[in-house]
């Protein structure tokens, strides 16, 4: 799960390319771009690694990933079972900050899409979206030329006054990311993903990371102004609440799918990050 730089430049002269997807399964692949992606679910379910955040996502989510975040929407296990029919459909719009000019969006004028780009920095969920709007979204792939870029901008200025919104991916990870140690974290971040669920060891990370256990502990806390091991923790956590919400597993069985090896430290676990039992949670969240 190496991270890669994609191209996504364009070629067919269009400032901004706008696609309907139809595949098995989405691009297995934990990577970034410079352009933005507004992505739009017409049918999948999964996984969406982002930054350091994971979120379930599923039919009708609607979500905008800014330039340089690095992410991996992974379907669940059954879309890649040999003998599945299913099929995981999206519309995406990749877009620059500046495809309409270096200066366009400083414009007082384009005070809440340049808002919106720099939210879109950590990844956002927008929730509750209209219906009408995704029509527009979907509209959008029909279109060319003046007409294209107009409704593009017609979302993007909705999407920028819509209330109802969720950030997916904490404030710290992007400038952790963007030090010269970038590709060290990098390594990390592709270890803790694939395995985050199977035990970890922080000698094991460490060695990924060409560093002893000391300084590498000492590296992480600097990075992320936390333990290595609470940031583990709250990566399997997150992990846990989202299997919870689908009302996939048991809480027992969350706890051994999120890495977790025994109830009682998951459920302390649980406690201390969400400052709720597991069972308080899926009660708080029954009917969502």
């Amino acid at each position: 799960m190496k991270l890669h730089l994609l191209d996504r430049s364009t070629i067919n002269s269009s400032s901004f390319s706008a696609k309907r997807h139809k595949e098995s399964f989405f691009l297995k692949t934990w990577h970034y771009h410079p352009e933005l992606e507004l992505v739009y679910v017409e049918k999948s379910s999964g996984t969406l690694f982002i930054g350091d955040g994971i979120e379930k996502f599923d039919k009708g989510d609607l979500v905008l990933i800014g330039k340089d975040l690095p992410h991996m929407w992974l379907n669940d296990e059954i879309y890649f079972s040999k003998n599945s029919s299913l099929k995981a459909k999206a519309i995406t719009v990749h877009f620059k900050k500046d495809f309409l000019g270096t200066s366009f969006f400083e414009t007082p004028e384009m005070f809440h899409l340049l808002q919106l780009f720099k939210r879109s920095c950590n990844g956002i969920k927008f929730e509750n979206v209209d219906v009408k709007l995704i029509k527009k979204i979907k509209k959008v792939l029909h279109l060319e030329g003046f007409e294209k870029t107009i409704a593009l901008l017609k979302v993007l200025y909705e999407l920028a006054k819509h209330k109802q919104y969720k950030i997916l991916s904490s404030a710290g990870f992007l400038d952790s990311f963007q030090q010269t140690d970038n590709k060290k974290l990098d390594k990390i971040y592709e270890y803790l993903f694939k395995n985050f669920a199977q035990p970890i060891s922080l000698n094991a990370v460490a060695d990924i990371a060409n560093m002893n256990a000391s300084a590498f502990s000492r590296f992480f806390k600097k990075m992320h102004n936390k333990t290595f091991s609470k940031y583990l923790n709250e990566l399997r956590i997150g992990y846990a609440c989202k299997l919870l919400i689908t009302n996939k597993y048991n809480v027992s069985r969350v706890c051994y799918e999120s890495g977790f090896n025994n109830i009682s430290n998951f459920n302390r676990q649980f406690k201390n990050i969400m400052d709720l039992t597991p069972s308080q949670y899926l009660e708080k969240h029954k009917g969502f």
